[in-house]
């Protein structure tokens, strides 16, 4: 595959944009995403090819619970389907706010936004199994009554109780291709809004959807290789990896090779449902032939593309 020259698939967590413990209005989305863009301002300057990943894990959960408050007058939609409208109206936000900045730097590019399939194996191992943490943390009381109807919850990596979904793990993006020539032609290109809409073939009726959410950080990785990307950059609401995380002796690891990561993962201390998924992530965009992959805080994205804040990875040292 020939590589694009100055490509970076940049990752925005869903979190992010929708920090824990803050019930965020649409206008401080806005706001947090207004302030997530300076990296991508600064690059789009230096003229990278620039593809924009997103997750959506308090969005599509505020989306099950909408349904549920109005089932008895509005038909509800499956989760596959909220995982495309997420993408839909969370894509124009980060879209209206960075043509904004674009415009505010003088700097011209074109900024589009597309709804893309995630494909993926429904058949494997653990496809069907709520794994991955979405929507907001929940009161005991909301646990207990999710409970009672049987809606998986469970707690995420900072302890909060949340809903469970499954989350397979991705395989393609289907409209990789497309990305990729809009991508080479200079557009910045928001993609696989929520990990993209999980979807499986099937030989009689093509493609189907399914009832899950697909890790934005592992198809980030994929849709890098697709593109023949440079650097990953995942964005997210803590500074850096750490080793120790959750205990005094917590450190922030500045610099890691694709063999200490892969310790870091093989030891169990990176948990499942925070950290883990971008580490392996990373891993997997590097053993794809990417050349760094970053993981830094939302507000520090510049400075960790120079290399001054977050975890920066790369190729193991000969």
């Amino acid at each position: 595959m020939t590589e694009i020259p100055g490509t970076i698939v940049v990752a925005l967590g869903g979190n992010a944009l929708a920090p824990p413990g803050e019930r965020a209005t649409i206008h401080d989305q806005f706001r947090h995403t207004r302030e997530s863009l300076s990296a991508v301002v600064a690059l789009a300057r230096e003229g990278w090819h620039i593809a924009i990943v997103h997750g959506n894990g308090p969005q599509v959960g505020d989306e099950l619970e909408r349904n549920e408050l109005a089932h008895e007058r509005v038909a509800p939609l499956p989760l596959g389907v909220l995982v495309a409208a997420t993408a839909g109206w969370i894509g124009y936000m980060i879209q209206q706010s960075l043509q904004n900045a674009l415009l505010a730097a003088g700097v011209k590019r074109d900024v589009l936004t597309i709804i893309t399939q995630s494909s993926l194996d429904r058949t494997a191992p653990g496809a069907s199994e709520p794994t991955k943490p979405i929507g907001h943390a929940l009161s005991p009381d909301t646990v207990e009554r999710l409970r009672g109807r049987g809606v998986p919850v469970g707690q995420d990596g900072a302890g909060y109780w949340r809903r469970l979904a499954p989350s397979p793990e991705p395989e393609d993006v289907v409209e990789a291709d497309a990305v990729r020539q809009l991508v080479r032609e200079g557009k910045i290109v928001i993609a696989a809004g929520g990990g993209g809409a999980p979807v499986y073939f099937d030989e009689r009726l093509y493609w189907e959807g399914v009832d899950a959410v697909v890790d934005k950080d592992r198809v980030a990785a994929i849709l890098g290789d697709r593109l023949g990307a440079d650097a990953l950059l995942i964005l997210t609401d803590v500074d850096a990896v750490y080793q120790g995380w959750g205990t005094p002796h917590a450190e922030p690891l500045k610099q890691l090779t694709v063999a200490q990561a892969e310790a870091l993962l093989e030891s169990g201390e990176l948990g499942k449902g925070s950290m883990r998924p971008k580490v392996e992530a990373s891993v997997a965009f590097l053993r794809g032939g990417g050349k760094r992959a970053i993981v830094a805080h939302l507000a520090d994205g510049l400075a960790a593309i120079r290399g001054e804040a977050g975890t920066t990875i790369t190729g193991d040292v000969e």
